[in-house]
């Protein structure tokens, strides 16, 4: 008769997570590289603009500090309490309430209601420290680390946003007009991340938002191969007026020099508005 009692008791046992295991387990990677367009291709390694330049780049690179994975209940997560695993910004559920990590006691229902749609917002689930620069010529997938942790708790990752510190390029533009504009014209651009004041981190030269999905819990294999990338084609520089920039006393047009500010601001908001993409693999721990 007891055998009808312990059935279920492992079943149950059998759901349980290990100690230190979370509902996923993220194997992410970071990559960035150039793409050119075969229909723009001028031959020599040039691409062909919308304004009739042709450009060459020499070597690219994008400096990234870290790719924050933001999720939680609000962007599509769970819709279920397990108190024996909290959803973020609680802890130490017990007697029919959780600790808040903003020290107050929350019932269990009142969290249910969040995870329900009541209000929840979207927060940083793990930080992917990159901290280094991309080279965009020579792409390679860069595996990283996760801040806090790689086990995530219950929830749905929904977008990552990659923080840019440093933006570095090189390359030949000229143009393809039977009356040149211009004449056959090296140029360069380095911009760098302002420092931030003590103890903060240095502002980004920019912020590029993609989509990201990854549920993380019971219903989904746990293990993520997070694959996330960005493309550069060369439509970022359709807008820019090469005609108008002035080079420097070496010949160079340094699109990081005051007189030439205007083009720089076109080309980097050119670039922020890239979105970056998520390939996801799931598979058994």
């Amino acid at each position: 008769m007891r055998t009808r009692y312990l059935l279920p008791a492992l079943l149950l046992s059998g759901c349980a997570l290990d100690a230190g295991e979370g509902f996923a387990l993220l194997e992410p990677t970071v990559t960035a590289k150039y793409a050119p367009v075969a229909s723009r291709d001028a031959g020599g390694g040039f691409q062909r603009l919308a304004s009739d330049y042709q450009v060459r780049l020499d070597t690219a690179g994008l400096g990234i500090s870290h790719v924050e994975l933001m999720g939680g209940a609000g962007s599509g997560g769970p819709t279920r309490f397990d108190p024996a695993n909290p959803p973020p910004g609680y802890s130490l559920c017990h007697n029919g309430h959780c600790h808040s990590d903003s020290g107050g006691l929350v019932d269990y229902e009142d969290i249910e209601a969040q995870l329900g749609g009541g209000g929840a917002s979207s927060s940083l689930v793990a930080a992917l420290h990159v901290d280094g620069a991309l080279n965009l010529l020579t792409p390679s997938a860069v595996p990283v680390e996760c801040e806090p942790d790689c086990e995530l708790p219950r929830t749905t990752v929904s977008r990552g946003l990659w923080e840019v510190t440093q933006v570095t390029l090189t390359g030949v533009v000229k143009d393809s007009r039977a009356t040149p504009r211009l004449g056959e014209t090296r140029f360069r651009l380095t911009v760098e991340s302002k420092d931030g004041a003590e103890g903060e981190e240095a502002t980004p030269v920019f912020t590029l938002k993609g989509d990201v999905d990854v549920p993380s819990d019971r219903e989904h294999k746990p293990r993520v191969k997070l694959a996330l990338a960005l493309s550069v084609p060369p439509t970022v520089f359709d807008a820019v007026d090469w005609a108008t920039l002035t080079p420097g006393a070496d010949g160079v047009v340094d699109l990081g020099a005051p007189v030439n500010e205007a083009a720089r601001k076109v080309l980097l908001e050119e670039l922020a508005a890239l979105k970056p993409e998520a390939e996801v693999r799931r598979e058994d721990r």
